[in-house]
């Protein structure tokens, strides 16, 4: 039997990604008329199933992403339960039987550090994402757009770093697939949504300084993170960046993902980015241990309950600055962009431009080529032509 909902599963998340469509809708705080919180339900519905997410600002930012083999599946939401101290049971998705598949992501911790000497790094207090005030998401919620922006400052702030600054979580959910228009250029599929990491007017606290991003993740049992890279095609879309990475969740035997975090390596330093607005960005190393990681959000609690202290939790470190560390500096402008989904991550291919281009590249020698033995046929055939035997 489990075999069976393995394959099922496997074969859902497939079909995700190959759709041409999905009905996209977004919904804040279903059921709920406050805005003192923030829960953003985005739902993705295709032919025989539904793809959700719920992005939440209660405690750490995070996402739970649930698979379901019902295109009638809906979240439900027990406020009262979900806003006290044992939410255990809150979310949950109805009906029950139709998930296949959950996992979440938890945006933990923002570092910021210095170089103090060559091979040494000096690191400030870090911010702690779970402790931030975070603004109304419903104040930017575009339902046509389907994009929503969460922005937060930490609740205290005695060094007035951002006191003209702020950190912020841009979501953008998508019906087709497709590219992101500003760079990086993210390819995305049907029902994925991207997520815009950005650090704007924040004061840096030492010269040079670099900022690092905690991310985790959290897997039923059985299923486990792997960091991927892979070689990227240097085209139009993202000039001089070589690299993509994405963090898989992967069942047992199997090396088809179940879902991805999916980003090239590169951060921008504009808002407009162009390719001269590049900044390094590196991923350390993958930390995996079991049980409930400290600091789990209580929408997590509230979605998977007990099965939490069975869970797989991974934690990763990305860093944004290198060479390029006086970009923030002198912008004090930072973005990073990731694509989450289900199923197998999307794979660069040449754009039109570099199809043409290459085309031309490559035509042009051979039309030359047969232009020459062309003439020079014409050349051999007019002078045998012209010869005139002597008798």
């Amino acid at each position: 039997m489990a075999a069976a909902a393995g394959l099922a599963l496997l074969a859902l998340l497939a079909a995700a990604g190959a759709e041409r469509s999905r009905k996209v809708s977004m919904e804040y705080n279903p059921g709920w008329n406050s805005s003192s919180v923030n829960l953003l339900h985005v739902r993705a519905v295709g032919p025989e199933d539904s793809l959700h997410y719920v992005w939440s600002s209660i405690g750490a930012p995070s996402v739970l992403l649930v698979a379901t083999r019902s295109p009638n599946s809906a979240l439900r939401v027990n406020w009262t339960q979900l806003l006290s101290p044992s939410p255990a049971g809150a979310i949950w998705i109805d009906p029950p039987d139709s998930v296949l598949y959950s996992t979440a992501v938890v945006f933990t911790k923002l570092f910021e550090f210095s170089e103090a000497k060559p091979s040494e790094e000096l690191f400030y207090p870090t911010y702690d994402l779970s402790e931030f005030s975070w603004d109304s998401l419903n104040h930017t919620l575009n339902h046509t757009a389907l994009t929503a922006e969460l922005r937060g400052v930490p609740a205290t702030d005695p060094g007035g770093a951002f006191a003209n600054g702020s950190l912020a979580f841009r979501v953008t959910a998508y019906e087709s697939s497709g590219r992101a228009v500003p760079l990086p250029s993210l390819q995305h599929t049907p029902g994925s949504s991207q997520l815009q990491f950005i650090v704007a007017g924040v004061a840096p606290r030492g010269s040079g300084s670099r900022f690092r991003l905690q991310l985790a993740t959290l897997e039923p049992p059985g299923a486990a993170r792997h960091l991927r890279a892979r070689s990227s095609i240097d085209d139009e879309y993202t000039p001089s960046v070589f690299q993509v990475l994405s963090l898989q969740a992967e069942p047992p035997n199997s090396s088809s993902p179940l879902s991805f975090l999916q980003w090239k390596a590169a951060a921008y330093g504009s808002p407009s980015p162009r390719r001269e607005d590049g900044i390094g960005c590196r991923a350390g190393g993958l930390h995996v241990a079991s049980g409930t990681p400290p600091g789990t959000p209580p929408v997590l609690r509230a979605f998977f309950g007990d099965s939490l202290a069975t869970s797989t939790a991974s934690v990763l470190n990305v860093t944004f600055g290198g060479e390029e560390g006086h970009v923030y500096q002198e912008r004090r402008y930072l973005s990073w962009s990731v694509l989450l989904g289900f199923g197998e991550p999307p794979r660069d291919t040449f754009s039109p431009l570099v199809i043409s281009i290459t085309a031309v590249a490559l035509g042009t020698p051979l039309a030359m080529l047969l232009l020459g033995s062309c003439l020079l046929l014409l050349a051999q055939r007019r002078r045998y032509s012209e010869y005139e035997p002597i008798n």
